[in-house]
């Protein structure tokens, strides 16, 4: 009986003591290990105070450019008139994933997101898409698929001021869905071919949102060489778009164009006390960047409508400090609207472009800013101080520009910015 008791005894401890033995840790497969998912983004609040009204999106979140002076019965200026806000709408959030090799190429891909809205009005503080694409990189050439940034807006050379306008009307700025191939051709040469189709900020044309670029067969197509050095970023590009505003105008099957060339170049210095960077652009029909000008369309009975595009010359400056804890900055920018080709022809004008207001348009802007980032860790609270400008004139139709009457106004923006990181 003893004997019994000591085998079902033993038996016990041994089974007991198998059970709290770590199991084997599971042989991952190849396909798991090359699986990478990861979250980031920032929550963020701006305070805003303006001095003058302007034009702007999303409750005053960005501004444009001041508005011109209207006078009441009076003789007052209704848009001298100070505003103010709180907004948290540009706080973002974003996966990044990396997966198994596809034909040998090293595969990535970024969903990214915002609370923007997509239009003015009830849809604030609804995600809105930034990015969705996928990145196939082999070792010398990179195939680029989906939503990202327009291929003139640099993301290692764009302004670093706090305002969340990304000095918009002076660089480029926006998102379309493409297909980009890089090539290498050197340890610091690439050159970088972009076939797009215009999605975000569309000039206000004649048809609906995006139907000129939709009617259109061809892709806006963007050829652009990078030198990327150590400290050193230079870069020029070229862009070619035609888009068709209708295919039926005044009753008639139209095939008309608005054709248009733009050139753009960029330039960086950075070390480890400070980077200064540049940028300027020339072209026509940059609407879509969210810059001045756009197109003019020309009527003549029982004719179609016929196109011209207005052509916008922009540059801007940045100086900034690389301090990891207190890294101040300055920026200024220029743009102005040079108009479409004169034509005087007896025929009725219509301007689709940004800047206008009844029978005034704006003639140029520049802006001139501030600012002190104060880091730790994740965390920044950056106040900014800027001043923006703006020349307007009476419209001469034919050729969109600023003529007679010209009258300067300006806009004081004081803002606070904070962003925790993650």
């Amino acid at each position: 009986m003893k004997k019994t008791c000591l085998i079902l005894l033993i038996g016990v401890a041994s089974f007991k003591a198998y059970s709290q033995t770590p199991s084997p840790t599971p042989v991952q497969s190849s396909s798991e290990k090359e699986w990478n998912v990861s979250i980031y983004g920032f929550a963020r609040t701006d305070f805003i105070w303006d001095s003058r009204k302007s034009a702007f999106t999303r409750e005053g979140q960005l501004n444009l450019y001041p508005l011109d002076v209207v006078l009441d019965a009076n003789g007052k200026d209704i848009n001298a008139a100070a505003q103010s806000n709180f907004l948290s709408i540009t706080s973002r959030l974003g996966v990044k994933a990396k997966g198994p090799n596809v034909w040998g190429a090293k595969t990535s891909s970024i969903m990214e997101a915002d609370f923007y809205g997509n239009v003015e009005g009830g849809t604030i503080g609804l995600l809105r898409l930034r990015h969705a694409y996928v990145n196939l990189e082999w070792s010398k050439t990179s195939l680029t698929l989906g939503q990202t940034w327009y291929p003139q807006f640099i993301p290692e050379v764009f302004p670093g001021v706090a305002n969340f306008n990304t000095a918009i009307l002076f660089n480029p700025f926006g998102w379309a869905t493409q297909a980009k191939i890089k090539q290498i051709l050197s340890n610091e040469v690439s050159l970088t071919l972009t076939a797009y189709k215009e999605r975000e900020f569309p000039a206000p044309g004649p048809g609906t949102q995006n139907s000129a670029s939709i009617n259109s067969v061809l892709p806006s197509l963007n050829a652009q060489i990078q030198y990327k050095a150590k400290n050193t970023i230079l870069g020029l590009g070229a862009e070619y778009k035609s888009l068709q505003p209708l295919t039926v105008s005044n009753n008639l099957v139209s095939t008309e164009k608005v054709n248009s060339s733009s050139f753009f170049g960029y330039a960086k210095y950075s070390n480890d006390q400070f980077s200064i960077k540049a940028y300027g652009i020339s072209g026509g029909n940059l609407n879509n960047l969210v810059m001045l000008g756009g197109y003019t369309g020309k009527n003549i009975t029982t004719q179609v409508e016929t196109y011209d595009p207005t052509k916008t010359t922009a540059f801007w400056l940045d100086l900034a400090s690389n301090g990891k804890a207190i890294a101040p900055g300055l920026f200024f920018g220029y743009t102005k609207n040079n108009g479409s080709k004169d034509d005087n022809t007896i025929a009725t004008f219509v301007n689709y472009v940004r800047g206008i207001s009844g029978n005034r348009i704006v003639d140029n802007v520049w802006r001139a800013s501030g600012r002190i980032d104060f880091k730790k860790n994740k965390f920044r609270v950056t106040p900014e101080l800027e001043y923006t400008a703006a020349t307007w004139g009476d419209l001469n139709k034919s050729n969109a520009t600023a003529g007679a009457n010209k009258t300067n106004v300006g806009n004081f923006r004081t803002m606070l910015s904070c962003a925790y990181s993650f």
